[in-house]
């Protein structure tokens, strides 16, 4: 039994057809050589295909779903800032930078709302729904220095980070369910503790979202892809190490904020300095920064 649980753990990551196979081959071996009955093989293919699915693509239909139970349990910790002028305008600049992104298209389109919170935070949650605290937008001085936050959290959908985090989540959950349950065959309710297993995505991607943060790769893969959205959209890619620079001279240690979420400011401006962006004045343009000021007056 262990031998055979061994070789299916193994072999998990080569997909959802070598997974089966290897399960057919392995049980019917553990069948011939009396290690396992004929019942625990039922079980454990029953398992198999069971932790198999979790490699099946997410639809944008479900990605938008996903999506949209992260942004309630987000709302359930913060309220939503209601000014109409400053969300519509978010949306408008959000929306345009989107089109640039690397995956411009999601299912229902991208959406964009203030948090009433003096937090300095963002977060993108699956489908394209980006949440950005009113303590964020304050310290952002001109539009360009936005569109650098809302280009950074437009990456993260695009490339789907959070997805990434709940698939990598639900398999480690379902192989640990598995190699200490295995013994016991999945008897009575443990098919159904795997399968609940994967119905944690939810909490799995708000955890990350809201208190352990992306990897420093996942970060820098973000500003990466944000540096190139900026720069086809007609924005100066400083703006990301300026605001870079102001959180960092802003954020404390410990506060549930942006520090406790992401790298420090510091890496990732030595990783766009890497990638030739480096922080300076901003050229402000008359018509933009009055635009900004116009819509975030009141912020």
């Amino acid at each position: 039994m262990k031998q055979i649980l061994c070789l299916i753990l193994c072999l998990t990551m080569a997909g959802c057809q070598t997974m089966g196979a290897v399960s057919e081959v392995g049980t019917t071996l553990g069948v011939a050589s009396g290690t396992i009955t004929e019942s625990q093989a039922a079980a454990i293919k029953r398992s198999t295909a069971a932790l198999a699915k979790s490699f099946e693509d997410i639809t944008p239909e479900q990605e938008y779903y996903i999506g949209r139970s992260v942004g309630a349990v987000v709302l359930s910790s913060y309220n939503a800032w209601e000014n109409k002028e400053a969300t519509n305008y978010l949306n408008l600049l959000g929306q345009t930078l989107a089109r640039f992104a690397s995956k411009p298209e999601v299912y229902k389109g991208y959406s964009f709302l203030i948090l009433d919170s003096d937090e300095i935070n963002a977060f993108a949650a699956p489908g394209g729904f980006i949440f950005i605290t009113r303590g964020m937008l304050r310290l952002c001085s001109n539009e360009t220095e936005l569109a650098a936050v809302l280009a950074h959290e437009i990456a993260h959908v695009s490339e789907k980070h959070g997805l990434k985090a709940i698939r990598k989540s639900r398999l480690t959950t379902a192989l640990t369910t598995i190699a200490v349950e295995g013994a016991g065959a999945f008897a009575g309710g443990h098919l159904a503790e795997l399968t609940e297993a994967f119905g944690g995505s939810i909490s799995d991607i708000t955890g990350t979202l809201m208190n352990r943060g992306y990897s420093r790769a996942f970060e820098r893969e973000a500003d990466q892809e944000a540096v190139a959205i900026l720069r086809a959209c007609g924005y100066d890619p400083s703006g990301l190490p300026n605001m870079l620079a102001a959180m960092g001279k802003r954020l404390k240690p410990g506060a549930p904020d942006f520090a406790s979420t992401h790298p420090s400011p510091e890496s990732r401006i030595q990783d766009l300095q890497q990638m030739g962006v480096y922080g300076k004045n901003i050229t402000v343009h008359s018509v933009r920064q009055a635009r900004f000021h116009k819509a975030l007056h009141a912020v």
